[in-house]
């Protein structure tokens, strides 16, 4: 009997229960029963429910900015060694360094590159560093990932717009780059939405929901406005924030903003990883999604995955005027497109919506994972 095939999908920050690596990359691999998957992460609960032959290793147990995160590096390498993997999946471009000294130390070595941000980009244009820390590290990124491209069996984008963006795709054949988007895939248990839902009125409870990463960029304090402004039209409006905030300054801000909000607004997590069936929990007893990015080079031109998750789940999502998301959106009537800039009159959007119906052709099948799933095995079956 041959030796089962081992595959290690890695990240230093992502959780061990992190959508793609663990729900969508990680269960897919592990339908080949005769294969054993392993994902390691920054520590948090392993999911339920999950198939035998899917396994988690923690790296990270501390904060992203502690002396946890350089051990993290031996802790990788020691994983490396130990479970000799048939292939690596890399989620962070920090691990790319040693992942290509394993390859280099032996034969038949082979790993992908799952690009999930453009890196250098959010380095360059997101003011997290400043001057010369800032366009040493963008230039660190760009030739770290240069030299992994060359050697990757092939690279994954998790998004459409990135095969025009990075610099470093052209080294590889057509064929060995593949986009696998961040769209959604139920948990093994979850039982498919049903929204019949009726027409909201006005005076009755408006439940709204941001998810996910909080964040400035992405539009907290900016769902936090909007709130607050609808409730002039709509008093019984109410916002809950759920998901993790990395930056402590903004934390704080935060924190304060909803304590001002006096009752207006819940916020779930903050300092705290938040597992994502919590999450989907929120949304499936949610009216309206939040999508209320800031307009940025970073994500403008990204699908944010929570739409995708708003979406399957049936649940109308507000976005801002992005071309992009607005053609998804209309196509399946899954939204409607508002101003979240402060001097944005709500007054028609509050008369609008008693009347919009949404998703009158059901759940999108477009929304759901199945689609990149079968994308996920052609590279594999090709490159093995």
């Amino acid at each position: 009997m041959s030796p089962a095939f081992r595959v290690l999908l890695a990240s230093v920050l992502k959780p061990l229960d992190d959508t793609r690596m663990y729900g969508k990359l990680g269960r897919t691999l592990a339908e080949r029963a005769d294969w054993q998957i392993h994902v390691a992460g920054r520590l948090a609960p392993t999911p339920a429910n999950g198939p035998t032959n899917l396994h988690t290793h923690t790296l990270l147990a501390g904060s992203r900015l502690s002396f946890a995160r350089l051990r993290a590096q031996w802790v990788y390498w020691r994983l490396l060694s130990r479970l000799q993997p048939d292939l690596v999946v890399v989620h962070a471009p920090e691990l790319l360094p040693l992942t290509l000294l394993w390859q280099r130390l032996g034969q038949g070595r082979r790993f992908l590159y799952d690009v999930r941000e453009n890196y250098a980009l959010n380095v360059t244009t997101q003011h997290v560093y400043s001057g010369l820390t800032r366009r040493g590290l963008a230039a660190g990124l760009r030739w770290v990932e240069r030299l992994a491209a060359r050697n990757a069996a092939a690279i994954i984008l998790a998004e459409r717009s990135y095969a025009a963006e990075l610099p470093f795709l052209p080294v590889l054949p057509a064929d060995r780059v593949v986009v696998l988007e961040n769209k959604y895939q139920p948990a093994p248990d979850e039982l498919q939405p049903v929204r019949n839902q009726p027409l909201l009125k006005p005076g009755e409870p408006l439940r709204l929901l941001y998810s996910g990463t909080i964040s400035h960029l992405n539009g907290v304090f900016a769902a936090i406005d909007f709130t607050q402004r609808l409730r002039q039209h709509w008093p019984q409006a109410h916002l809950t924030i759920i998901g993790f905030c990395q930056r402590p300054d903004q934390l704080r801000q935060l924190q304060q903003a909803v304590t001002a909000a006096k009752g207006a607004v819940t916020l779930i997590g903050g300092a705290a990883l938040i597992p994502h069936s919590r999450i989907v929990a929120e949304i499936q007893r949610s009216h309206l999604g939040l999508l209320p990015y800031q307009k940025h080079d970073s994500t403008w031109r990204c699908m944010p995955t929570k739409l995708y998750e708003y979406m399957a789940q049936g649940l109308p999502a507000l976005i801002p005027p992005n071309a992009l998301w607005q053609q998804l959106v209309e196509q399946h009537g899954a939204g409607m497109v508002v101003g979240f800039e402060p001097t944005a009159d709500l007054a028609d959007f509050s008369r609008q919506l008693p009347t919009t119906s949404f998703y009158p052709n059901g759940i999108p099948a477009e929304a759901l994972w199945q689609s990149e799933a079968l994308k996920l095995w052609s590279l594999l079956d090709a490159i093995r």
